[in-house]
């Protein structure tokens, strides 16, 4: 196995069409697996905000505090993925891939709601 760059710590979590830092989440990792909880939200009017639109357990939970990355592994080609991510927000749930940069300075964060496949047609 690669000898991966951890993304275990604490991250700052950027609005992608905002380029304003939202939040900040802790990246923890027990026995090979991490997962990631919301410790910090900037903006002091969303301080309160919960998980309205969850349907399950985290109904109506608040979001500060909240694990939103789970289930994330060490794979073979030094990135780290099969977990997933939720969007508290409007509570879709991304598999998740993270992706360690500039020396374990940066941290690539990619969700993916599916996959597409190559059909022939015709």
């Amino acid at each position: 196995m690669f000898a991966a760059i951890t993304p275990v710590g604490l991250w700052k979590t950027i609005d992608e069409d905002t380029n304003h830092a939202n939040s900040y989440v802790r990246i923890t990792q027990t026995n090979g697996v991490l997962s990631g909880k919301v410790e910090t939200i900037l903006n002091p009017v969303k301080q309160n905000d919960i998980c309205s639109k969850c349907d399950d357990e985290l109904k109506d939970q608040p979001i500060l505090g909240m694990t939103i990355i789970t289930d994330v592994k060490a794979q073979d080609d030094g990135l780290w993925g099969d977990g997933e991510i939720l969007d508290p927000t409007n509570r879709k749930t991304y598999t998740l891939q993270l992706t360690p940069q500039d020396e374990g300075k940066k941290l690539e964060v990619r969700g993916y709601i599916g996959f597409f496949t190559e059909t022939n047609i015709g």
